[in-house]
């Protein structure tokens, strides 16, 4: 604001400076017109009066005769040297003038045109020379008029001047206060955001830029449009973070237990194990069959070991393929790994009935196979548990264009609508309660999902009460037919 007044103050005191010098010189060319008249007029009195034999002719004879304007100043010579002067009063009567005053108003004469002085007691006049016969005159008019104009126009372009930029002032100031408006809504949104505590449990950012103060078609709506995208963007990551911690709750729950239990049969069996030796090896304890019950024990603590290492392997598996590790690249037979994961599951789901849609020709995909078949035998082994005895599962390989496609399709109670976003995030269990036959880690199908994508391919889900399938899309390429 201050910049455009200052600005606009230099336009006008150079518009007023420049109008006031034109002005000044218009005024002075009027003025050197009218002294140029009054000389003449002067002139031809003052020869009247030599005609008529008035004897010696003085500036005093001169301006009384006839009327002369208040203000006018003139000054003879006559041919003997005799000078004289007067001036016309502000009420007409004509006064004598000083010798010093006719001195200046002679030495101020210019050869040619007109001149400015400066006479003692009058101010400044304007003079100018004539010759009329026997006499030398200098007639002269007072500069005061032109002044006091330059001054009075002076005087009023400084009140407009200074008026206009007040009100310009003013102006501009409820222009910058409208026009940033916005901006201000914008740091207030931005303050009341910053002020929210959002360091740990569920945060919602609730606040936004007004609707009417975003509006992308301006510089300053495009930024509060830009911090609403911004905080839409914070609250989602808030909402997942959230999702996240409160997964992996669940999962170091989940986890914890299933390292519980078998690290608790392990302790159990070993302790048993370590009495059922000591009796043997107390020859007045009563033989109990030692060697039977430490074999049992034995057994036990394998199968928990292998748990536990089954647990861990996951975690280290979704870790690797995290890294971009873990992958084994060679042609697969997509067809013959879904024969093979359906044969596999036949044996631990004989109470449900697996069915093959496949064709006779192979299809073919480049990829790690053992990978591959995990991710066949996670999704069977996901339909097995989450459906009831006498399900039908059937899976399905088809060619479709570049994809190999591998469908795994069951009739099931279908996936609950409260997990189905969630469905191949990690922890992520549809079955809340930590029982083994149903709850699981939550790994599953969050390992199907990383191998499918370390492999370039996409893996979605579509489910109905009654109609559920998963479907894997991955890269295929030609059959080579040498090697049939």
């Amino acid at each position: 604001m201050v910049t455009i007044t200052g600005i606009v103050a230099l336009i006008l005191v150079g518009v007023a400076l420049a109008t006031s010098a034109i002005i000044s010189q218009v005024l002075q060319f009027n003025l050197d017109a009218r002294l140029s008249q009054t000389a003449q007029y002067t002139g031809r009195t003052l020869l009247q009066l030599q005609f008529a034999g008035a004897g010696e002719v003085t500036a005093y004879d001169v301006l009384s005769t006839g009327r002369q304007p208040a203000g006018v100043l003139l000054v003879t010579q006559s041919s003997t040297g005799t000078r004289s002067g007067a001036v016309v009063a502000s009420n007409g009567a004509v006064e004598a003038l000083t010798p010093s005053q006719v001195r200046e108003v002679i030495g101020a004469v210019q050869p040619t045109g007109s001149a400015s002085v400066d006479v003692d007691g009058l101010g400044q006049y304007r003079v100018v020379s004539y010759a009329a016969q026997n006499y030398a005159a200098v007639i002269g008019l007072p500069l005061s008029e032109v002044q006091s104009t330059i001054a009075q126009m002076i005087t009023t372009v400084l009140l407009v001047t200074s008026g206009g930029l007040l009100l310009l002032g003013a102006a501009i100031a409820l222009v910058i206060r409208a026009g940033l408006r916005p901006l201000r809504a914008v740091a207030d949104t931005a303050t009341r955001v910053a002020a929210l505590p959002m360091a740990e449990g569920a945060v919602s950012i609730d606040e936004r830029v007004p609707g009417e103060e975003a509006d992308d078609r301006t510089e300053i709506g495009r930024v509060g449009h830009a911090l609403n995208t911004l905080l839409d963007h914070i609250d989602a990551s808030l909402d997942a973070r959230q999702r996240n911690e409160e997964r992996m709750r669940r999962f170091v729950a989940d986890a914890s237990h299933e390292l519980r239990t078998p690290l608790a049969s392990i302790r159990g069996y070993s302790e048993l194990s370590l009495r059922a030796l000591r009796q043997a090896s107390d020859a007045s304890s009563p033989a109990r069959g030692p060697e039977h019950t430490t074999e049992q024990s034995l057994e036990r603590i394998q199968a928990q070991s292998l748990r536990m290492t089954k647990l861990v392997e996951d975690l280290l598996l979704l870790a690797r393929l995290d890294e971009g590790q873990e992958l084994v690249y060679g042609t697969v037979d997509l067809t013959r790994l879904a024969v093979e994961a359906v044969g596999d599951a036949r044996p631990a789901g004989p109470d449900h009935e697996w069915l093959l849609d496949v064709g006779e020709a192979p299809v073919l995909l480049a990829g790690d196979a053992t990978r591959l078949h995990q991710v066949a035998a996670n999704l069977l082994a996901n339909a097995r548990t989450h459906t009831p005895a006498g399900s039908t599962v059937t899976v399905a390989v088809a060619l479709e264009g570049r994809d190999a496609v591998l469908r795994v399709h069951d009739d099931g109670p279908g996936i609950d609508p409260a997990v189905a976003d969630e469905l191949f995030e990690r922890f992520s269990r549809a079955d809340r309660s930590r029982a083994r036959q149903t709850g699981g880690t939550g790994l599953g199908l969050s390992i199907v999902r990383a191998i499918v994508d370390a492999h370039g391919g996409t893996i979605t889900v579509d489910s109905a009460p009654g109609d559920t399938t998963f479907e894997v899309r991955l890269p295929a390429r030609p059959a080579d037919p040498a090697a049939s």
